[in-house]
């Protein structure tokens, strides 16, 4: 990912990509939006037909560089989102965004107000966004947004920026399927620096300092250095702390300098293709558990024996280790 590369068409991304032959898959190729959108929710539903859909469009994904922008909530990251859209697309790349949202306590949807904000770039072409709610996907929606980067990745779009809503587990998650993840710190959260360190020094490439025009920025920038200097040396990398404005459009450009730098220094490196080679064995592992389970260890669950083990479990008779030996297939025991 440079500043000079022009984007190419979704057609040429790739030598000797054969098109797919279903009609949808086509289109979405071609960049339609509509097509899209349509892939994306049969994802969100857990459709057994998106299958088919995925496996025809692999051949064509890999191109798009992916950033995470993660954080505590009140930082601003839909603020930093738009603006960063617009710089990058002032750049000439096009942009797909994912907001991972949480779910309405009603209607179990994901909350629409990042579609909202983000409304003028809705008529851009070359921006795409779509919101995700964590409903039904009881803690497969890192899968989920993986294959909606793939999607927005098949369309044509050179960018993908996933941004969630926090810093819990789920949250960590899907920031881990970015190649490069920024973590949005806004200043007045007391301690909340020394609170969320253990979960943020893992996972954040860039520190972003957003609303840095409040009295305790500095001191936010601060503490994140002393942070870094705590840290282990040895590292190659050592994340930048970037200060930012969003509402006020200060220092996006320096964020997507920033940006381009690690996504040279990962493929100079060679640790891009090694982090996405580790996002590929986590998400075959992951299909391959979430088959285990359905063809395999729920039916076994649901048989009059199990429920007879079960039992005989809640009166101590047997213990849960040999219950689940019983109900592995047969030799799985054995090769442990």
């Amino acid at each position: 990912m440079t500043e000079t590369t022009a984007p190419q068409s979704p057609q040429d991304r790739g030598p000797d990509r054969p098109l797919p032959s279903p009609p949808i898959a086509r289109a979405l190729l071609a960049g339609n939006r509509r097509a899209a959108g349509r892939v994306i929710s049969l994802i969100e539903d857990q459709d057994p037909s998106v299958e088919s859909l995925l496996r025809s469009i692999y051949p064509h994904t890999g191109d798009a560089y992916v950033v995470g922008l993660t954080g505590p909530p009140g930082g601003g990251k839909s603020t930093l989102v738009d603006e960063l859209t617009r710089v990058i697309r002032d750049a000439g790349a096009r942009v797909g965004i994912v907001a991972v949202d949480p779910n309405s306590p009603f209607s179990g949807g994901a909350i629409l107000g990042d579609r909202v904000r983000m409304m003028r770039h809705a008529v851009d072409p070359g921006v795409f966004i779509r919101s995700m709610g964590a409903r039904g996907h009881l803690g497969g929606l890192a899968l989920a947004t993986a294959n909606t980067i793939r999607v927005l990745d098949a369309m044509g779009m050179d960018v993908v920026l996933v941004e969630t809503v926090g810093v819990g587990q789920s949250e960590l998650e899907v920031a881990d399927t970015a190649d490069s993840t920024a973590v949005i710190i806004p200043p007045g959260l007391g301690d909340g620096v020394q609170a969320i360190k253990a979960g943020i020094m893992e996972i954040a490439d860039i520190f972003v300092v957003n609303k840095a025009d409040h009295p305790q920025a500095d001191k936010v920038v601060s503490d994140l250095r002393d942070l870094l200097r705590m840290n282990p040396g040895g590292q190659e990398w050592t994340p930048p702390i970037v200060k930012t404005i969003a509402t006020q459009n200060v220092g996006l450009e320096d964020l997507w300098m920033r940006i381009q730098q690690h996504s040279h220094f990962l493929a100079r490196s060679g640790e891009l293709e090694h982090r996405r080679r580790l996002r590929l064995e986590r998400e075959i592992v992951e299909i391959a558990e979430r088959r285990l389970r359905e063809q395999v260890l729920t039916p076994r669950t649901e048989t009059k024996e199990f429920r007879e083990m079960l039992a005989l479990a809640a009166a101590r008779l047997m213990d849960p280790y040999e219950v689940a030996e019983m109900i592995l297939p047969a030799g799985a025991s054995a090769r442990r």
